[in-house]
């Protein structure tokens, strides 16, 4: 199922067309991830304690316990009993693979101070395993379409809040969740030598997420930012 969703979303975030098939394993890999999230929430003894360690806001509104927590620069609530999501004080819709995520890390939050010592994607649990294929989802569509002109990465992830810093010819931290930044740092390519990339993570990272779900989440701000360039500027 892990294999299927990976596959399902990649090509969805290059905007391939799935056979029905394909959309019914898709849907079903992501609804069963989504309903067993929800669950593991729903079971929690102590909300505020776990709100806390991620940095999260947990209030009580109208009776209902409501979460808020900045995800990709954006203020998202998580709403029980129900564990309905919502982008707050907006109508938009929300891909399932982006509550799976809130979910994920709303969950699996241990609360662990950043380290300051950066890892590479090799060295996070089976990361030396999956690398190829994270490289071909999250770090190639990146040096494809920022390789050249690496200088306008900055522009672009400040539209999901993030900030140059100093690796690489160019480099932004984008920070995906309060305790979870990203990142993503360029080369420039010349005549003789391709562009390259990496994402660099605090070593700590493995204490919020999973290697799968920063999988999915190291595409999804690659993809955001790429079709944020393809379209000119546009709010990813």
């Amino acid at each position: 199922m892990m294999a299927i969703k990976r596959k399902a979303s990649a090509d969805l975030m290059e905007n391939r067309a799935l056979s029905s098939s394909e959309v019914k394993d898709y849907e079903y890999g992501y609804g069963l991830a989504y309903k067993l999230a929800s669950e593991q929430l729903a079971r929690l003894d102590n909300i505020e304690q776990q709100c806390r360690r991620c940095g999260a806001v947990c209030e009580v509104i109208d009776g209902k316990t409501v979460i808020t927590l900045a995800y990709l620069s954006q203020p998202y609530q998580v709403i029980l009993p129900d564990i309905e999501i919502v982008l707050k004080d907006s109508q938009e819709g929300i891909p399932l693979r982006d509550k799976i995520l809130i979910l994920h890390y709303l969950t699996q939050a241990r609360g662990t101070p950043p380290s300051g010592r950066m890892i590479a994607y090799k060295e996070l649990p089976e990361g030396a395993v999956y690398f190829p294929t994270f490289f071909k989802r999250a770090i190639k569509p990146i040096t494809d379409h920022f390789g050249s002109e690496p200088q306008r990465l900055p522009d672009f992830a400040a539209m999901l809040g993030g900030q140059r810093v100093p690796y690489g010819d160019v480099a932004v931290t984008i920070n995906a969740f309060s305790r979870v930044p990203i990142t993503f740092v360029l080369w420039r390519g010349d005549e003789e030598f391709a562009p390259e990339g990496n994402i660099l993570f605090d070593s700590n990272i493995a204490d919020y997420l999973t290697t799968e779900d920063i999988n999915v989440l190291c595409e999804t701000i690659a993809w955001r930012l790429v079709k944020a360039l393809k379209a000119g500027g546009d709010k990813p």
